[in-house]
């Protein structure tokens, strides 16, 4: 397994992490076992990163990755998140930055993973009601106290990100990076190279749109969060399924998966950089791994770049409650 340096305080970890949030929700289905048959399929490949969050299944998804982590916890890389807050119901109750509740927030997924430490602590969203001084300052306590090793921010400012380092130094930036989200190529990226910061994209195969396994809106389980993304309604499908096509011709001419290609595209935008593709089965864990066999020669990117430059993509990431979140 190819290893990757994130940020410039001696992390290290596989070049591709494995996103286990929808092994809980949002996407169709729930089956634990193969949940847990994947992340342990996942680890003897040599995958060394995985990723959760409180949020993913109101914390069923930290207690299954830790529950599969605790047996084999010597070499796993762990990253959580705190910040988006929801009742035990589901619904969402905003976000909170508050230095009580990152302190509440980690103590309580450290009980659901039964771990005593994460390796990279994570602010999902930023708290605009909360300076990030304050929250950072919270977190770098946690470190202090041997609870995390290292700190995070997700979908965050540059700016934001520039304060946040001044107060503890930030060890990785997750925000959406695939072919059809380029956003941080504008500004993003530049920042976290010049302040040391690992950059971790996660949907890099597009919430799986990129994989050509969604033909039409039906084939989208009624049960699927992405039945309400907007970039996977009505013409928005239309028009982001002809870039797809294209996308396939190429793997084609490649020889591999247009899954493979879209994850070779993204390991190919630098060393720095470590996606998450997230999979609850094993078949798609093993086509993803075989991205990393992919190379790209620049006729190919610059093929690529032809067909799926920055801002190809018809419709927004997300529904506009969700963009407000983003780029704080």
């Amino acid at each position: 397994m190819e290893m990757r340096k994130l940020g410039s305080q001696g992390l290290e970890v596989s070049a591709l992490g494995l996103g286990c949030m929808g092994m809980s929700e949002f996407y169709e289905g729930r089956d634990d076992a193969e949940s847990t048959a994947t992340i342990n399929r996942a680890l003897d490949l040599g995958v060394t990163f995985l990723d959760t969050a409180d949020m993913y299944g109101v914390g069923r998804n930290e207690e299954l990755v830790g529950r599969v982590v605790r047996e084999r916890r010597e070499w796993v890389v762990v990253a959580t998140k705190f910040g988006n807050v929801r009742g035990q119901d589901g619904s969402f109750q905003g976000i909170n930055g508050r230095p009580d509740y990152v302190r509440q927030a980690c103590d309580a997924s450290l009980r659901r993973t039964g771990l005593d430490m994460f390796d990279l602590y994570y602010q999902h969203r930023v708290d605009p009601d909360v300076p990030i001084e304050e929250t950072v300052g919270a977190m770098a306590e946690l470190v202090t106290a041997g609870k995390v090793r290292y700190l995070g921010l997700s979908e965050a400012a540059p700016e934001t990100i520039r304060r946040a380092h001044a107060v503890h130094p930030i060890t990785a930036l997750q925000t959406e990076y695939s072919l059809w989200s380029r956003d941080p190529e504008d500004g993003l990226l530049a920042t976290v190279r010049e302040l040391g910061i690992g950059f971790v994209p996660y949907s890099p195969l597009g919430r799986g749109f990129l994989t050509g396994q969604f033909r039409t809106p039906d084939d989208i389980p009624a049960d699927d969060y992405r039945r309400n993304n907007p970039r996977f309604q009505g013409e928005a499908f239309a028009r982001n399924l002809d870039l797809v096509k294209e996308i396939e011709a190429i793997a084609r001419d490649k020889g591999c998966t247009p899954a493979q290609l879209a994850l070779a595209w993204v390991l190919a935008q630098g060393s720095d950089i470590v996606p998450i593709p997230g999979t609850k089965r094993r078949r798609y864990l093993e086509e993803n791994l075989g991205a990393l066999d992919v190379t790209l020669t620049d006729e190919d990117r610059a093929r690529i770049d032809r067909i799926m430059p920055a801002g190809a993509a018809t419709g927004t990431r997300y529904a506009a409650p969700q963009m407000a979140a983003l780029g704080r």
